[in-house]
């Protein structure tokens, strides 16, 4: 006897994925775009066979069946290829015909997620929309500023300092015993954050790049961009462009050998060297490369097969506390490079940030302090570790900087802080709340995705498949049918415009606050909070 159907465990109907595509039959033209430019294969051609009851004239004759064959498009209901809301279909079609929605019932993938023991990550950033750094007001306005600093006329600079800043003393007595001074740069305080060549595509790594040498050499801001763990290409190693590049070390080391070959031949000093101890979408948990994404650039330069994933661990390998991170790495960097160029750690914003900061605070080597709180975006974080760990940016940058305070070193400490950093759209909002919290300057990756590229991720789980290598706008593939999409000078055009947009916003909040001349790092008695256990706990006004 031939069975009906089976039904398994895994079997899904177009009610239980999350995304469901919706078509309209009579707008469709089957032009074949929206098939060709998914990139998970969720929607394909179908052949369908309709059935129509055709009733003849007269009570004796019996009704006959009339079938008709047509093309239409097939949502595919495989997990492996389930739809996650990119919209790319909706971009190419000339007539509007089709759409993704989410359904109303979310949570029928759950036996999927867990498949084969492996717990789901995804790229993007935490669930959570909330932040606390869009409640934070300004509230200290000085009706008696210059007036040149009007809004609409602001013609100060923006300018922070990555380096251990000696105190006058100190300064003083390196002066006249003419022994060695830490090296200090002077930089904008808004850093693109570390985002590796690897985990980018090589049309928006260059874009970033263009974009920052444009921003530097035509309109004098020192913008810097940070390479993220992996490397760098070798011509960019060789150029004068490296000084605008603060290079990063992480513990899977990739990407070093390539650089330190590359020491004889460069032209030009980078401008810092970032270690990676932690990230704040995976506080503990080391970075991950996935394979999808490891061509044979990317395993050229990080000195790897091709094809296989690059795992990177939580912590450095030979670094286990916070003395040998010390000894062995700072120092080691600094002798790489003459002792020319600041070397700084980065972090998990957790409650053992200030043991790291305490021990930085002792030693001259220690240029600064990168804290990266919970809201921290990544391309390769499990669902766990992004929504029930880490620490919230802004608590985490006020204790170290009142820490600093009580031993003395606020100002020659800089701490630069990052994650979720206009998480909403408010990036120069935020980053002032954050710098009158204490910081010296923030990091931000996610929001010049969005902002530079249009990512289509979203806190509501849309698209954020940036680890897998299947990136519908091409800014995190390496795929070349797919980044092909990206091109680069627009990409840059739009870094431009962030930067210029982000530097009238920030001035438009410190000018009332009679700051031109140096950053309101610390001022906390300009901002203030509606939240009655926030303002406690960051100690700021509590405003109602």
């Amino acid at each position: 006897m031939e069975s009906v159907g089976t039904i398994h465990p895994s079997t899904l109907n177009y009610k239980d994925l999350h995304w469901r595509i919706l078509w309209d039959k009579d707008r469709c033209t089957l032009c074949g775009r929206c098939t060709a430019v998914c990139p998970v294969r969720a929607i394909e051609l179908g052949v369908h066979r309709k059935r129509e009851v055709q009733v003849k004239p007269g009570l004796m004759e019996k009704p006959g069946n009339d079938y008709s064959v047509y093309h239409g498009i097939d949502q595919v209901t495989d997990p492996a290829h389930a739809c996650m809301g990119c919209g790319m279909c909706t971009n190419v079609c000339p007539n509007s015909a089709i759409y993704p929605v989410v359904n109303d019932e979310m949570d029928k993938l759950r036996f999927h997620i867990n498949s084969g023991g492996e717990p789901r990550r995804r790229g993007g950033r935490r669930n959570d929309s909330g932040s606390i750094l869009d409640r934070i007001k300004f509230i200290r306005i000085s009706m008696l500023t210059d007036p040149a600093l009007d809004a609409g006329r602001h013609e100060f600079e923006i300018r922070t300092l990555l380096g251990r800043i000696l105190s006058p003393e100190e300064a003083i007595s390196a002066s006249r015993e003419n022994i060695w001074v830490p090296p200090v740069r002077e930089i904008y305080p808004l850093i693109i954050g570390g985002m590796s060549f690897g985990a980018l595509s090589p049309n928006m790594w260059e874009g970033l790049q263009m974009g920052v040498a444009y921003l530097n050499e035509e309109l004098g801001m020192p913008v810097r961009i940070c390479t993220g763990e992996g490397g760098c290409p070798p011509r960019l190693l060789r150029s004068r462009f490296l000084k605008y590049v603060i290079l990063q070390i992480a513990s899977g080391y990739f990407g070093w050998d390539e650089i330190i070959h590359a020491l004889p031949e460069m032209k030009e000093d980078p401008c810092a060297i970032e270690i990676k101890y932690g990230q704040g979408a995976k506080p503990g948990d080391g970075g991950l490369l996935m394979w999808y994404k490891v061509n044979k650039l990317i395993a050229a330069i990080r000195g790897v097969p091709e094809g296989v994933s690059l795992p990177s661990p939580p912590t450095h390998q030979t670094k286990y506390s916070i003395e040998e991170s010390v000894a062995k790495m700072i120092q080691s960097m600094y002798m790489a490079w003459g002792f020319r160029v600041p070397v700084y750690p980065k972090i998990s914003a957790t409650t053992t940030s200030l043991a790291v900061l305490n021990n930085l605070a002792r030693n001259p080597y220690a240029a600064g302090l990168a804290i990266d709180g919970e809201d921290g975006g990544t391309g390769a974080a499990y669902n766990v570790s992004m929504n029930h760990m880490g620490h919230p940016i802004a608590s985490n940058i006020r204790d170290a900087y009142l820490n600093l305070v009580k031993i003395g070193k606020q100002n020659e400490i800089p701490i630069f802080a990052g994650g979720g950093i206009g998480k909403n759209g408010n990036l120069a909002a935020n980053a002032a709340a954050l710098i009158m919290l204490g910081a010296s300057g923030v990091q931000a990756g996610k929001y010049i995705m969005q902002a530079c590229a249009g990512c289509v991720g979203s806190e509501s789980d849309r698209c954020n498949i940036c680890n897998i290598g299947l990136c519908p706008k091409g800014i995190t593939s390496q795929d070349p049918r797919i980044y092909r999409r990206l091109d680069p000078e627009d990409v840059a055009q739009r870094l431009v415009d962030v930067f210029r947009s982000f530097d009238s916003e920030l001035k438009k909040i410190l000018a009332p606050l009679g700051r031109s001349t140096s950053l309101p790092i610390g001022m906390s008695d300009a901002i203030g909070i509606d939240d009655y256990h926030a303002a406690r706990r960051l100690q700021i006004k509590h405003v109602v």
